[in-house]
This record gives C-alpha cells, structure tokens and sequence, in this order.
C-alpha cells in the first residue's frame, strides 16, 4: 500500500476514535484540565505519532491498539465516580486558607509559592488573607476564593450524591442540619441528589429524578 495513503488512512482513524471516545463520555470531560485527561491526550498522542508513519504495523493493529486504549479510558472513568479512584486518578480540592489562616503545607502540596496566592487574591480583589473565609485549589488547577464578607460558598454542598464536608464546615452548619433539611424535603438520602446549593441561607435540591 502507498505510504501516504497508509498514513492517511491511520490518521483518519485516530480521529474517528477520538471522535468515539468524545461521544462516549461527553464533550465535558475532554473541555477540563484534570491529570488524567493530560495523561490520556499524552498517551493518545504518543500511540498516533508513534505508529502513524510506522509501516511495519499494519492498519488493524493500530486499530486494536486504539480501541484497547479507548477502553482503559472508558472503564477508568466509569470508575471515577468511585470516591478512592476520584481521589487518586483526579484528586480532591484543597483548603489553601480557612478563616484567614493559610495553610502553608497544603500551599506546597500543590505547587504554590506565597507570591502566586497573593497574585490569586489580588486578582479577586482581596488584599490580606486575613479577609479570605476559604480559598480552595480545585483539582483542574483553579482557585477559588471565598472572602469573609459573602455568605454564600462558591462550592456545592451536594455533588453527585456526595457531601461536601468542608463547604458544610464553612456555613457553620453540622451533618444532623443537612439531613434535616433533605428530610423536609422528602429525600432520604444524599445519595438522592445530584446537587444541592447554599443560596441565601436557603437549601436548593436538584434530585436525579422528580416524583
């Protein structure tokens, strides 16, 4: 076969399965920074590049090669809803300041130097950390800051079925309250929810399905 044509044609193909695995896990989870995606485009990236001008494979192999990649990232991330897998494959958000208090070794945890996290507050308009109620590094990389004059956190309280404890902590309120306030609604269990927010002081549910 003419070796344009050949590397064409596995060039197409790559595209095609990365067309599949879009389709199959939705444009979301390919639009975020997370560990995992940057090892899956390096590792995607390193599988065409690698074999695309290589003659010696052959267009099935590098199809085979392809699907079994594509069905490691399938099965990894229907697997991530798992909190143990989430925690080690995307990781978990970090309190960097609470109540006005950095914490210095979580700043290092993460990479960021005392002069990045004032450039952070600074770009949020905060001048001291002693103004900061939370600043928490999300597990894409980004920090969010909460200062001490808003009562409404930036985060959910309710995930995909799954307390958020530090936003619980950072409204002042305990476990038996939210279970409280579920059961006012007619929700058993958090597991019931697909999300919930802290607005206003009020409780709004969004629950995976409406009775």
């Amino acid at each position: 076969m003419n070796m344009y044509l050949l590397v064409s044609i596995k060039f197409l193909l790559g595209i095609l399965v990365m067309i599949l695995q879009i389709n199959i896990l939705g444009k979301y989870e390919f639009s975020v920074n997370t560990p995992l995606n940057q090892i899956q485009n390096y590792v995607l990236g390193g599988i065409i590049g690698g074999v695309i001008y290589n003659n010696s494979i052959s267009i099935l192999t590098f199809l085979i090669i392809l699907l079994i990649w594509s069905l490691v990232v399938i099965i990894v991330k229907l697997l991530i809803n798992n909190k143990i897998i989430k925690a080690i494959v995307v990781g978990n958000p970090v309190i960097l300041i609470k109540n006005g208090k950095v914490n210095v070794e979580n700043c290092a945890q993460v990479g960021l130097s005392a002069d990045q996290l004032m450039l952070h507050l600074r770009m949020e308009g905060v001048n001291s950390t002693k103004d900061v109620k939370s600043a928490i590094m999300e597990p894409n990389g980004k920090l969010t800051i909460l200062d001490k004059n808003s009562e409404t956190p930036k985060f959910p309280l309710i995930s995909n079925g799954r307390i958020n404890y530090d936003v619980l902590e950072l409204i002042n309120h305990e476990e038996e309250w939210l279970f409280k306030k579920l059961n006012k609604q007619g929700i058993r269990s958090p597991k019931e929810i697909f999300l919930a927010e802290y607005q206003n002081k009020e409780l709004y549910l969004v629950p995976y399905s409406e009775e």
